[in-house]
This record gives structure tokens, C-alpha cells and sequence, in this order.
């Protein structure tokens, strides 16, 4: 069984389940195949005081420093964070961080093989100093804005370009971001797509009366899932309710934007068609998934999104910015429809498309059945073996 120590700032704790559970998921799907053993170290800024009236950092002050999780233990060590201003040192503090959580792993008998760091900017930069001071291989698993944004900056750029030099095999969860990585000339064969997957058995079709029912849903409803920041285009959704008279709008997530979104929908006379309903449990999204119409993502730039996988996994055809990694999995007419102009005219023309096609859920179901995890699990482990037995 190979041992395998996995790095990410964004892998959930018992008070941010939200975070990050791609990188749990994925992480989970590959231990249930028994053929690998994992521990977690997902570090959290440093904050003295906890408590929710100091926002996110205080929440994150109460979490324990050690949980298990489905069965793997998850280390959280704490780190210095300096906000807005820390970005350039941040690779390094977080080296600093965990340096002393490693030695007790590999003291405590937990000698792993390798290290399997999630986001590329400042976790990647970290497991490739981690990696050379342990003498360990390194896989980092690019995801988004890691690969999209950040090399924008000159050193973080220089920094990420180090650390993949640094390791044995990079990951991309899309053909798009692997262009991205080779633009910066970050060698094409070094670089292995495997996308996300979605869990077929949590995300399932449900009866789309009885959803609606729970959901107190009455007419056509579209839903759209992200946290409220500017990169997911919740604004965009929103104004394009004003051509669309007899949709209702559900947003699921919660971020900076909510007063603005809210105002937003306000000054266009749609709020009464608006529902926030703020962060869903995993559990409960499907409920969501099941009692809309359709799922629209007006993002202006993304990874392999998971929310996509999930609504098809449903039924739920989409309706998404022509960006990142969904061309990729929406390729067909039954999955949904992609737009090129992000503007909510076209949004609200492409919303309009999907509903009168009145698309079947069962084929929308067949049609993300071939995007499990399954094929993902087997790319690790076939990656993995190769970089631990040398053959890279």
C-alpha cells in the first residue's frame, strides 16, 4: 500500500465544510480503492482571538489542530498570514509551518512516498520546499485561479515555475489549464489531465415535483451555485432575470457580494424573484440540483468546476460561460449550452434555448454517468506508482 502525504490550505475542517471538497473527494475516492494511505496537513492562518465576530479568521482560530475526517486524519498547523501584503513570502511561512509536523509524521512511523499538493500558489511552492528538505517526490495538482491568476504577479510566477521544475509530475483538472501551465514554459509531457469527478450516488436524479415541493418551488426556477465573489458572474445572472419575466432566480453561496447582489437585484425590480439561501450542505445541494430547471454559471474563469458534474449528475442541464475546463465536460446539446459573450442578454437568450428544448433529465443523467471518479482514482494510482518506482 503506498503512503502518501497530502498538502492543501483548502481541504475541509468540521467548521468550513465548504472548503475545498474537490480536494477531499478526490482524495477519498483514491483511499477506497485500498491501495493507498494518506494523511492530511491542511494549514490555517494564524489568529489569537476566535470567535464569528472576527469573521473567517476567528472561525478558523476554533478549529482543533488534529481531525479525522471519513477515516483520515487531517494536521492543522498554524501559519503567519499577513493579508493583502503577504502573497510574495506566503510559500515560505507555510514551509515554516509544517516543516515540524512532517518530522513528527515520519518519527511517528508514517514514512510516506510522496507528496500530493492541492493548488499551485502558495501550496505547491510549499510541498517543492517541503519536498527537497525531506528528500520526497512531489505531485502538485494545479486547479483554477492557481494557474489562471496568479502568474499574472512576476514572483509568484518565478516561484510556481521553480516548483514545478522541483517536481516529479504535475496535475491539471482540465486541457485548458495544462495550456495555461505550458504558456509559462512549463514542459507539456510533465503535465498529466485528470479531471474531477462528481459522486453519481450523492448526486442522483430525485422526483422534480417532490424536490420543488421541499423547496417550496412553484414556477420555473434557475439555480446558480459559487461563492459571491466577482469571478462567478452571480451579477450577470441576476440582470438577465429582467428578460426573463417568468423565471425565479435560487443562489447558493455565500461571499463579499451578497449586499451588492442583493441591492443589485433590487435596483432592477427582480429581488422578489431572487432567493439567496447562502452555503447548502453537500448533502443538501442535490435537493437544489433536482428542483430547478437548469444551473447557470456566468463565471469569468474556472477550472473544472464540480458544480457542473453535480447538476448533470442530477439531470440538470446547464447553461455556463464558454471558459476554463467546461467546454470539456459540456460538449454535447443534451448537457446543456455554452455561451461566449458574457453579457446577460446572451445568458438570458442561452436560459431561454435550454428551457424551451425541454431537455430530458434521464439523458442529462446518462450523459454525466461517464464522469465518475472511477477513471480519475486510476490515473492517480497509475501516476503515483510511476513517480514512486522512479519511471519519471
Amino acid at each position: 500500500m503506498m503512503q502518501i502525504l497530502t498538502i492543501s490550505r483548502l481541504y475541509p475542517n468540521e467548521l468550513q465544510l465548504q472548503n475545498g471538497i474537490f480536494v477531499e473527494q478526490r482524495l477519498r475516492h483514491l483511499v477506497s480503492t485500498n491501495e493507498i494511505e494518506s494523511r492530511v496537513i491542511a494549514p490555517l492562518p494564524w489568529f489569537p482571538f476566535s470567535g464569528s465576530y472576527f469573521g473567517r479568521y476567528g472561525i478558523m482560530a476554533k478549529v482543533p489542530k488534529i481531525e479525522n475526517r471519513y477515516g483520515i486524519q487531517i494536521l492543522h498547523p498554524r501559519f503567519l498570514h499577513f493579508p493583502k501584503i503577504g502573497m510574495t513570502i506566503s510559500p515560505i511561512l507555510l514551509a515554516l509551518a509544517m516543516i515540524r509536523v512532517v518530522r513528527s509524521l515520519i518519527n511517528a512511523g508514517f514514512n510516506f512516498e510522496l507528496i500530493d499538493a492541492h493548488y499551485f500558489y502558495p501550496d505547491g511552492v510549499a510541498a517543492a520546499i517541503l519536498g527537497k528538505i525531506f528528500n520526497k517526490p512531489v505531485i502538485i495538482t494545479g486547479r483554477g485561479s492557481d494557474i489562471n491568476l496568479i502568474p499574472k504577479y512576476t514572483l509568484p510566477r518565478k516561484l510556481i515555475f521553480w516548483a514545478a521544475q522541483r517536481s516529479a509530475a504535475l496535475i491539471t483538472v482540465s486541457h485548458a489549464l495544462k495550456d495555461e501551465l505550458s504558456s509559462i514554459n512549463i514542459p507539456r509531457n510533465k503535465i498529466t489531465v485528470l479531471r474531477n469527478g462528481v459522486d453519481l450516488k450523492i448526486f442522483c436524479p430525485i422526483d422534480h415535483d417532490a424536490a420543488q415541493q421541499r423547496l417550496n418551488i412553484t414556477r420555473q426556477t434557475i439555480l446558480s451555485v459559487g461563492n459571491l465573489v466577482d469571478e462567478k458572474g452571480h451579477d450577470i445572472t441576476i440582470t438577465a432575470l429582467k428578460y426573463l419575466p417568468e423565471v425565479k432566480l435560487i443562489i447558493v453561496g455565500e461571499g463579499k457580494l451578497k449586499g451588492f447582489l442583493s441591492d443589485l437585484a433590487e435596483r432592477l425590480g427582480v429581488s422578489a424573484r431572487v432567493r439567496f439561501v447562502g452555503a447548502v450542505p453537500q448533502a443538501e445541494l442535490k435537493y437544489y440540483y433536482n428542483a430547478v430547471d437548469l444551473l447557470v454559471l456566468a463565471s469569468k474563469r474556472e477550472g473544472m468546476p464540480n458544480v457542473v458534474l453535480e447538476s448533470m449528475a442530477c439531470g440538470t442541464p446547464i447553461v455556463a460561460s464558454n471558459v476554463g475546463g467546461i467546454p470539456e465536460i459540456v460538449k454535447e446539446p443534451v448537457a446543456g449550452y455554452l455561451v461566449n459573450n458574457r453579457t446577460a442578454l446572451e445568458f438570458s437568450k442561452a436560459i431561454c434555448t435550454v428551457l424551451d428544448n425541454n431537455i430530458s433529465r434521464s439523458d442529462v443523467r446518462r450523459y454525466a454517468e461517464k464522469y465518475s471518479w472511477q477513471k480519475t482514482s486510476q490515473g492517480q494510482l497509475d501516476l503515483f506508482r510511476r513517480v514512486i518506482s522512479k519511471k519519471i
